[in-house]
Parts: structure tokens; C-alpha cells; sequence
């Protein structure tokens, strides 16, 4: 299961952990992803999406229908 923002595409990035030593070790950044259904009101129906928290406060700021609008219109879905 891959690990990306159904809505803004955000995925995982690249890192170091460093040691006391400041021996680099890689590692992964991942997004805070939750799992949560959205209510569309205009289409009578419930959607599961796998998205961001930053997502999750965009949605209840415009709501679920704008937001998912705007990212259609950016290109992100």
C-alpha cells in the first residue's frame, strides 16, 4: 500500500539520520496519512479517502467538494 495523499500527492521523502559521530544513516520522511470518509452531499455518497492532515483541515475549511475541485483543476488527482 503506497504511501501518498490521495488528494495533494504528498509521499515520503528522503533523509539521514546522524549520529554524535555524524555517521549518516538513510532514512524515510513520511506524510501524516489518515483514512477517512467524506460525506458528498451533491452526489448523495460516501468516499474513503487516504489523505493528509493538511488535507483534513483544507476539507473543513472549503469542504469536501471545492477541495477535491481545486486539486482536480491543479492536476494533483
Amino acid at each position: 500500500m503506497s504511501r501518498i495523499c490521495d488528494l495533494t500527492g504528498k509521499g515520503s521523502m528522503n533523509g539521514f539520520n546522524v549520529s554524535n559521530s555524524n555517521v549518516k544513516t538513510k532514512r524515510r520522511f513520511y506524510p501524516n496519512l489518515q483514512t477517512k470518509k467524506f460525506y458528498i452531499p451533491e452526489e448523495d455518497k460516501w468516499i474513503t479517502l487516504k489523505v493528509s492532515t493538511a488535507a483534513i483541515k483544507t476539507i473543513s475549511k472549503n469542504g469536501i467538494t471545492a477541495c477535491i475541485n481545486k486539486f482536480v483543476k491543479k492536476g494533483y488527482i
